[in-house]
């Protein structure tokens, strides 16, 4: 049977993040990925909607949510008090709040919380010039929001992927892992998807939701599908052999 794994973002067209997209195509014969994104939102914002998102007394509720805020919650205030800047205490409360509901949801529902990443602010400037000087992201609040919400996390033993700690273990993650100082590429995608992967493996969820450990929907591989150069079928045989080497190769992608 499907499980159904929900990402939902800060930035709008879910599907065309590039790690969301990769995690879509890892667990796509798995599971059925439900992918919500919305343009400059914030974690008050997405509070607002929680239960239309997530209904309690949907029919089927989901295996895993991922939910990502903090990015946007994180820039400073703006002069006019518009923006998406939410104070820290605000934002802890709102993820807390997000927890509770989602955790609620079903006995099998699991969570993941991604937090802020880092950004690169010189890139910022290079990209978008002086437009968004009165809101600016920084390094520093990026890292005092990420913090929070593994703090909180901790207290609501809740996965969360500290993600402007990850991306900043690789050495030239400020001009490797952004497409604009703000949003990740390629390289940067690979590192969350890579830190989700290890928490799907390791949380000894029951079931499992780790890609390997998940059965497919169907028990046998098409002699329709794809002949890889050393005539195997490919790519549905490697999933239901469990080889994470392929997996692994895969990710390079």
């Amino acid at each position: 049977m499907h499980k159904t794994i929900a990402g939902w973002t800060k930035w709008r067209k879910a599907k065309r993040i590039i790690c969301f997209r990769k995690i879509h195509t890892k667990l796509k014969i798995k599971a059925d990925i439900v992918l919500r994104g919305y343009s400059g939102w914030n974690s008050r914002l997405a509070l607002q909607v929680l239960d239309q998102v997530f209904p309690k007394d949907a029919a089927i509720q989901p295996s895993l949510v991922i939910v990502y805020f903090g990015g946007n919650d994180s820039m400073k205030p703006h002069p006019s008090g518009l923006g998406s800047h939410v104070p820290l205490p605000e934002y802890v409360e709102n993820m807390k709040k997000i927890a509770v509901h989602i955790k609620c949801l079903s006995e099998k529902t699991r969570l993941i919380f991604l937090s802020s990443p880092p950004v690169n602010e010189a890139k910022i400037r290079e990209y978008f010039g002086n437009a968004f000087d009165d809101q600016a992201r920084t390094n520093e609040l990026c890292g005092i929001y990420s913090e929070a919400l593994v703090e909180l996390c901790g207290l609501l033993d809740v996965k969360v992927i500290n993600l402007w700690t990850a991306i900043q273990q690789r050495d030239d993650w400020e001009t490797a892992c952004f497409q604009d100082g703000i949003h990740l590429s390629s390289e940067g995608s690979k590192i969350v998807v890579k830190e989700i992967l290890k928490i799907l493996k390791e949380a000894g969820w029951e079931p499992s939701l780790y890609p390997m450990s998940m059965p497919a929907e169907f028990s046998e591989a098409s002699p329709h599908c794809t002949v890889g150069p050393d005539g195997a079928i490919f790519p549905i045989l490697y999933w239901m052999n469990g080889d994470e080497r392929l997996l692994a190769e895969s990710l390079k992608a």
